[in-house]
């Protein structure tokens, strides 16, 4: 399909083509309309190039022309190619997307948990498991980490944010896209699942059990647990886990961030 020159975002014949970005800065409107409608947005030059080298199908492209030139040679033939000037940009998403590249990507199917192990199969694996983390750049940051020390997918609960929301991916650097992951459907009962297939669940907690990560020996199969901002994770959850295991500081600082104690934690874990 030629690509498509526009000075006017508004113009109404190209409506229906840019109606997947309109009102980026309405998250709880985009958290219902991008799966209801089978849909995500890969943000940045970099990140699209991921989304397209993963297989992910595109449904439409709105670039800047300087991005469409630098994209031109990943760019398929059956998709809608929307370029325009960066600043018109702000006026149709409500974001300043400066940087001058946003495609709309079908959203691929679902993943359950026996989904997940199904593709990962036997062998030594590791899981990252997120409880109910809702903001969306600890989930981009925390796939992110996953990615940089060789996890093997990740696993969300129910609450969790969505991976595939456009900051989750672009803070992830387009890591969500390739990282296998799953929706738990049942919580914290899932972890069960995990437990039957060889994993040992090891929750990252201040509990007063809780083995320090310096001591702890990794098995083979080990699905880390971590919890939401602030919180931490539920007692159900907690109670789900084969072990406690906590990071070491200075008694003036209590606790790290989700992301960064993912990042700590992953690289102490790592295979040997």
């Amino acid at each position: 399909m030629p690509r498509i020159e526009l000075d006017d975002l508004t113009d109404p014949e190209f409506a229906d083509l840019l109606r997947d970005y309109t009102h980026l800065k309405d998250v709880q409107l985009r958290a219902r309309r991008e799966p209801a409608e089978g849909l995500f947005l890969a943000e940045g030059a970099e990140v699209v190039r991921r989304a397209l080298a993963a297989g992910h199908r595109p449904r439409s492209f709105l670039l800047s022309p300087a991005r469409a030139d630098d994209l031109a040679d990943v760019l398929p033939a059956d998709a809608p190619v929307l370029v325009a000037p960066v600043e018109a940009f702000a006026r149709l998403t409500g974001v300043d997307l400066h940087r001058g590249a946003i495609a709309s990507m079908h959203r691929p199917p679902q993943r359950t948990t026996a989904d997940l192990l199904a593709a990962l199969g036997p062998g030594p694996r590791r899981l990252l498991v997120l409880e109910d983390v809702v903001d969306h750049t600890n989930v981009g940051a925390l796939f992110r980490s996953a990615a940089a020390f060789g996890v093997d997918g990740v696993l969300v609960s129910p609450r969790c944010a969505d991976p595939l929301y456009r900051r989750s991916v672009r803070v992830s650097m387009g890591t969500v896209l390739h990282l296998p992951w799953a929706r738990a459907t049942t919580w914290p009962g899932d972890l069960d699942m995990l437990r039957r297939n060889g994993f040992t669940v090891a929750a990252l907690a201040l509990a007063d059990d809780a083995v320090e990560l310096g001591e702890f020996r990794a098995p083979q199969r080990l699905a880390l647990l971590l919890g939401t901002e602030g919180d931490g994770l539920s007692r159900r959850a907690l109670a789900g886990a084969d072990v406690a295991v906590r990071i070491p500081m200075d008694e003036r600082v209590d606790s790290l961030n989700v992301a960064a104690a993912s990042a700590v934690a992953l690289w102490q874990t790592r295979p040997r």
